[in-house]
């Protein structure tokens, strides 16, 4: 006698996982805000921000902030002035360790 798959007495036998049925999802995609900050972060990195005069780093994020404001005309005045402070903070130089703090 022929048994056929769906016969077996054991269809899903206990030692087996089930398989989950698991759908491909779409890479998310970043917002403009999410774009807009990292591409700040790479200007800041490619053109010696970190580390200038505080006078040069002024003028340097007011040109960018107009550079960015037309590259990303979605962003509102608000996200803005967020990406400023990310990016001022961002461009701050590390801060020392104190030995005393540390031990």
């Amino acid at each position: 006698m022929i048994r056929y798959i769906s016969e077996s007495p054991h269809a899903n036998p206990p030692d087996m996982a089930k398989q989950k049925n698991r759908t491909m999802k779409a890479p998310a995609m970043a917002s403009p805000f999410e774009e807009a900050r990292d591409e700040l972060f790479q200007h800041i990195m490619r053109c010696g921000v970190v580390g200038s005069d505080p006078e040069h780093q002024q003028e340097w994020f007011s040109e960018t902030m107009t550079y960015m404001t037309d590259r990303y005309p979605e962003l509102g005045a608000e996200q803005i002035d967020e990406l400023r402070k990310l990016g001022e903070r961002f461009a701050q130089p590390p801060k020392k360790r104190d030995d005393t703090a540390a031990a």
